[in-house]
């Protein structure tokens, strides 16, 4: 014998319905628009990001300064700026805290007399393990609805759209 249907639920009124339905329609739109899904999965990130330092020394910006210089050396804050993809106005800012905070000092560059190159102190060495080693719990915040593959998807189409290998 047939088991008797449930009955349905009634379909929601008022600002349930609207919510609802605004809902499905960015759902719908995030699987059409990949523009839109990957601003919106950007303002994500940065927002467990920002979450996950809070009431830490190093903002995002400033940690990715110290192991840039760490790895590859003196730069100009122009240089940085560019290679980092932050605005220059940001990296005023940035450059200006990590003085402060005597991580980072600014040295006439070595190839252009009329700019300055950032170089790392001896501070900076503790500072940046201690940023590296908050990494994985941060990225399992930011990406903690991906598998491990998935993960790896995902950097490897970032880094087919962004050009780089």
């Amino acid at each position: 014998m047939a088991a008797a249907p449930h009955p349905s639920r009634p379909a929601p009124t008022g600002p349930e319905a609207e919510a609802a339905g605004r809902d499905r329609y960015f759902s719908r739109l995030a699987r059409e628009r990949p523009d839109i899904a990957l601003c919106r999965a950007t303002s994500l990130v940065g927002r467990a990001l920002d979450e996950e330092l809070a009431g830490r020394p190093l903002t995002t910006a400033q940690h990715l300064v110290l192991k840039m210089l760490s790895e590859v050396g003196p730069c100009s804050q122009q240089e940085l700026s560019e290679q980092l993809r932050i605005d220059r106005s940001v990296m005023v800012g940035c450059i200006d805290a990590l003085e402060g905070s005597g991580l980072v000092r600014r040295e006439r560059h070595p190839r252009d007399r009329r700019a300055y190159a950032v170089t790392l102190t001896p501070e900076a060495g503790p500072a940046l393990e201690e940023a590296e080693r908050g990494v994985p719990r941060l990225l399992d915040r930011a990406f903690g609805a991906l598998t491990a593959a998935e993960r790896r998807t995902l950097t490897r189409l970032m880094g087919k759209i962004l050009d780089v290998d």
